[in-house]
């Protein structure tokens, strides 16, 4: 993991860990030197989140969920099954006929806080690279950025393939004015690109379309192909 992301993260750059759940993603982080932003509403996660990293300087935990508007909002919890917990009614909706989803049951509901990323930004100063994994709210999370990162990824579900599209066009709308995005793809938790080649917008939707049918899901990922002036350039493939 940490050789994976060491093409986005360095020494001294800043990771936005978006839905961070127990900070996997957080360790592997912290070994590349970069500093951490786990933000992560669910009091369990949180609970393990502090007794892994409370006394490393170097990881901040946000106890709230991000979101297009700061305020409060309900996040709907699954018990047995905490990592699907979403903040998004109709990819609940969506997901519960798909068969992967069938023994999963969102049993209850809490408030938490919401902050956008651009008042997380404002705060801890901006990433080099944000993922953003929150099970469906990746729309709304992204409405919350007005401006382009240098690099950032999102959760693909094929059972909520619209909403990536959705997210996805978020994405190159941010980008336009900074050289525009180029994309690829990892399905879940293989921590390796399906090709060399990073692909425009509409190379991807295609590739996303090809990979609907066998139900997996993934991550895709995106970085910025000429980095407007003030933005770090991305590292090399």
């Amino acid at each position: 993991m940490a050789r994976f992301y060491g093409e986005f993260l360095g020494p001294g750059d800043v990771g936005f860990d978006i839905g961070a759940h127990v900070g996997s993603r957080a360790r592997a982080w912290r070994r590349l030197g970069a500093r951490v932003i786990a933000v992560e509403p669910q009091p369990d996660f949180l609970r393990i989140l502090r007794l892994f990293f409370g006394r490393d300087r170097g990881v901040t935990i946000v106890p709230t969920a991000a979101g297009a508007r700061a305020g409060r909002a309900r996040l709907g919890v699954s018990t047995a099954t905490p990592t699907v917990s979403s903040m998004s009614p109709d990819w609940i909706e969506s997901v519960a006929a798909d068969r992967g989803f069938a023994r999963v049951r969102w049993d209850r509901s809490i408030e938490v806080e919401v902050a956008t990323l651009d008042e997380l930004i404002a705060a801890h100063g901006e990433p080099a690279f944000c993922k953003i994994d929150v099970e469906g709210f990746e729309v709304d999370v992204l409405e919350g950025l007005t401006r382009p990162l240098r690099g950032l990824s999102f959760e693909y579900l094929p059972a909520a393939h619209d909403a990536s599209l959705q997210a996805l066009d978020h994405l190159e709308r941010l980008g336009a004015a900074a050289g525009g995005y180029r994309y690829n793809y990892s399905p879940v938790e293989t921590m390796q690109f399906v090709g060399d080649r990073w692909l425009d917008a509409a190379d991807l939707v295609q590739l996303l379309e090809r990979l609907r049918p066998l139900g997996r899901s993934g991550d895709v990922y995106a970085r910025l192909d000429r980095p407007a002036p003030g933005l770090a350039a991305p590292p090399p493939s």
